[in-house]
């Protein structure tokens, strides 16, 4: 199976497809699994590496804290392996949190930006505060007794009434998560620094994503990110919350294949 071990993590990745490559990263609680819609359209043109990060999916479960810039690192060993200088990054949520870090502290190895309901900014008081309470919970717990409170944080209203059946299935996955890994994942989103002040920094061609049922991120957030980056468009998803992409996949691949057909020469 296609690890490598970093910092004392194992890694893991796949590869699907061939031509410009695009990195992809996942929310949080979820794994490369996220992404099964967009797979094999986006693997017929492009490269696409799909990492599961620290404690989610098949990577290594964690010990120790952990940043996002610690996995932005993570993500740039995988290229490192892989002999791959430079590519399309793209990630949603935390995900997106870590694309738009690389664009910053990794420019060399950046060729555009993807950000799928995400956030360049802190962690709002008031939700630090309700992330540690949750975490108390968790350590004490686990995760089931919350899984009713997390569900709609993920899916939007419309997802949640019109297809039980994906909420469930994912909210069952949620409860498989290494619960260590869990808490160190959200000390390192609760303890995240902000990046908005630096958005016209990034110089690359950029896709901002966003569920207009997203109330984990909501749009504005997003907006925020495509005011101030040059380069950039915005997408709006309707009948989606955050997590758009597997919420209403066939929109996302849509935006997200327009979007690198017209970045080909550049990604190469």
């Amino acid at each position: 199976m296609p690890f490598i071990e970093h910092q004392g993590n194992r890694v893991f990745f796949n590869v699907h497809g061939d031509g410009p490559p695009v990195v992809l990263g996942h929310s949080f609680l979820c794994s490369g699994e996220m992404w099964a819609n967009q797979l094999d359209p986006l693997a017929r043109r492009f490269r696409i590496i799909n990492i599961d990060f620290r404690g989610h999916g098949q990577s290594g479960e964690v010990r120790e804290p952990f940043t996002l810039y610690d996995l932005v690192d993570d993500f740039v060993a995988v290229l490192d392996h892989l002999n791959i200088e430079r590519a399309v990054w793209a990630g949603l949520s935390i995900g997106g949190m870590v694309a738009l870090r690389a664009a910053l502290v990794a420019r060399d190895r950046v060729s555009a930006l993807i950000l799928v309901d995400t956030h360049a900014g802190s962690e709002l008081p008031y939700m630090k505060l309700k992330y540690r309470v949750l975490a108390l919970g968790v350590k004490v717990v686990g995760t089931r007794p919350f899984l009713p409170a997390i569900a709609p944080m993920m899916f939007g209203p419309t997802t949640r009434k019109d297809n039980p059946t994906l909420v469930r299935e994912w909210t069952a996955r949620f409860d498989t998560v290494h619960v260590p890994s869990i808490l160190y994942g959200l000390s390192a989103l609760i303890r995240r620094d902000s990046i908005v002040h630096r958005l016209n920094e990034i110089d690359v061609p950029s896709l901002v994503i966003v569920g207009e049922e997203d109330t984990s991120l909501p749009p504005a957030y997003s907006s925020q990110i495509a005011e101030a980056v040059t380069d950039s468009s915005l997408v709006t998803i309707s009948k989606s919350g955050h997590l758009s992409a597997v919420e209403q996949p066939e929109a996302v691949t849509t935006a997200m294949l327009g979007f690198l057909d017209n970045l080909e020469p550049q990604a190469e």
